[in-house]
């Protein structure tokens, strides 16, 4: 309602503004059609229009048949019309308009001409390559994603067939030391015969599964600290079920964290430990180290972060999906079923890029009935977990709405933590491309933590890929920049770009943190055998 008032305000105040576009747009389109219509005549494909390069348009009939380029041209047309109109409302809320303008791209995306069979070159050819083979095989694959998620449409991102936990994903040798109801820990099991004394624990995002750190042999970070001599310690969370609807974030600091702190000192023998957390393992590492630092407690040496955000002043893309009619429904759904579920997740972080995660594989699996790559990075995101209902709301109101953490307001045990609290030694990696966890304002949240020490490094690439960038590969470069002090544009600017992976950078940073050399360690102790 707010966005119509806008838009006649806007057309009553400037109409002029409004007919230039209009204008503009009928004129195109009589152009788009008089190129179709010369190039029948002329039986000339050469004399048709190409408004722009995109990679939705690489068939190279959208170039040289009058139909489809008459199509793809007037569907670019109407995009640019659409998104301009939207983008150039004036009056409405900074908010309001980042919402006007992402349901608008929305709409824009879906109805691109390549998401229709009719409209589509590519899947078209192909069934008549195959003689309808394509397409039967494309609804045998839309049957089993509804089959596969109680009715739900979901798109499989990959081959599900192609990989087993423990078989070829997540096969670092190790074993369980220690478990309650949220969380079971793993100690990997060395390989030198020799290992630092102060011990790695690494806290994963609860929205996934522990093994994104240990995909591939490969590409394993886990493997690689293994092999340098590092004990690696990591928290598999469990995935809640309707029963773990009363489950806070004050449950996962003091049964997750905290409880692992206890566990991880008591096997190693050791005062203190070195802490990693990633995406929302990140944020509640943070709250964790706030507190301990309120409670005088030096358990964690080092912190690093991946990925995390901890200052929530800016909303960015997941500005649609933070406001109150969006959270209210959220609300309602966990006090009826217990829990958000994986799905829900999912399928909001695949909209914030629908074409490459839902459209693009949609065509491909559904039109052209291709089976969707052995990619393991995509198996990882599609095996997801869900959130206890109280944590989800907690998060979704206190962090991420009212941004508590940053503002000193947000409560961990009764005790209220703000990010000046965290004092220790930092290490924190943003990615380029991240549209999770955007990197200015994970670098933001650094800024504010109240360490001598901190240190920052934006990874080529996204929320995963970047970080899952081992040195055999050197596949992604990354920016280094010792002043923090700089806002993140000028950061950028000055940082120095270093080709290959980062991962040697930071391990040089936390081997200076991990102590001397000692003899190898097994597996638990005998308080703490292995399950």
């Amino acid at each position: 309602m707010t966005t119509t008032v806008a838009y006649w305000q806007n057309m009553t105040e400037n109409p002029y503004k409004i007919l230039e576009h209009q204008v503009e747009f009928w004129g195109k389109t009589l152009q788009n059609m008089m190129d179709v219509q010369n190039a029948f005549l002329a039986s000339d494909p050469s004399m048709l229009g190409s408004k722009e390069t995109d990679t939705r348009f690489e068939n190279r009939l959208w170039n040289t048949n009058p139909y489809f380029n008459f199509v793809k041209n007037q569907y670019l047309q109407n995009s640019d019309l659409i998104k301009s109109t939207a983008r150039n409302i004036d009056g409405l809320p900074e908010r309001e308009k980042k919402r006007l303008i992402y349901f608008t791209d929305q709409i824009v995306e879906m109805m691109a001409p390549t998401n229709f069979l009719g409209t589509n070159p590519d899947a078209l050819e192909l069934a008549l390559d195959t003689n309808g083979q394509s397409l039967i095989d494309g609804l045998e694959n839309l049957i089993a994603d509804l089959e596969a998620n109680d009715g739900e449409l979901i798109v499989r991102l990959a081959d599900d067939k192609a990989f087993e936990v423990g078989k070829n994903l997540g096969t670092q040798a190790g074993k369980v030391v220690y478990r309650n109801n949220l969380l079971e820990l793993i100690q990997y099991s060395p390989k030198t015969e020799n290992v630092f004394e102060i011990p790695l624990v690494i806290f994963p995002p609860w929205i996934n599964k522990f093994y994104i750190l240990d995909l591939k042999k490969q590409n394993s970070l886990i493997s690689w600290l293994v092999s340098k001599g590092y004990s690696v310690f990591v928290v598999s969370w469990v995935n809640p079920d309707e029963t773990y609807s009363d489950i806070g974030m004050d449950d996962y600091i003091t049964d997750g964290y905290l409880r692992v702190i206890q566990v991880i000192k008591s096997i190693t023998a050791k005062d203190q430990i070195n802490a990693l957390g990633y995406c929302i393992g990140g944020t509640a590492l943070g709250l964790t180290l706030a507190y301990l630092n309120k409670t005088k407690d030096s358990s964690i040496r080092s912190a690093t972060f991946f990925t995390t955000l901890t200052d929530f002043a800016q909303q960015g893309e997941f500005t649609p999906f933070l406001q109150n009619d969006f959270i209210d429904a959220i609300e309602e759904e966990v006090s009826q079923s217990g829990i958000l579920k994986s799905f829900i997740m999912a399928r909001t972080f695949s909209f914030l890029r629908s074409n490459d995660l839902i459209y693009s594989p949609a065509i491909k699996s559904y039109m052209m009935g291709q089976t969707p790559p052995a990619f393991d990075l995509l198996y990882w995101n599609g095996d997801g977990s869900n959130l206890p209902g109280k944590m989800a709301i907690e998060y979704l109101r206190g962090l991420c709405q009212k941004n508590s953490f940053s503002l000193g307001e947000f409560e961990v045990k009764g005790i209220p933590v703000a990010l000046d609290n965290i004092r220790i030694p930092v290490f924190a990696i943003g990615c380029e491309t991240d549209h999770i966890a955007a990197w200015k304002d994970s670098y933001r949240g650094v800024q504010l933590m109240g360490s001598e020490e901190k240190k920052f490094i934006l990874a080529e690439s996204g929320h995963i890929a970047g970080i899952i960038n081992p040195p055999a590969k050197n596949k992604y470069g990354y920016y280094l920049n010792q002043n923090l002090t700089l806002d993140s544009e000028s950061w950028r600017r000055k940082a120095n770009h270093i080709s290959g992976s980062w991962w040697p950078e930071w391990e040089k940073w936390i081997n200076s943190y991990s102590g001397n050399q000692v003899e190898a360690r097994k597996e638990g102790s005998t308080s703490y055998p292995p399950l």
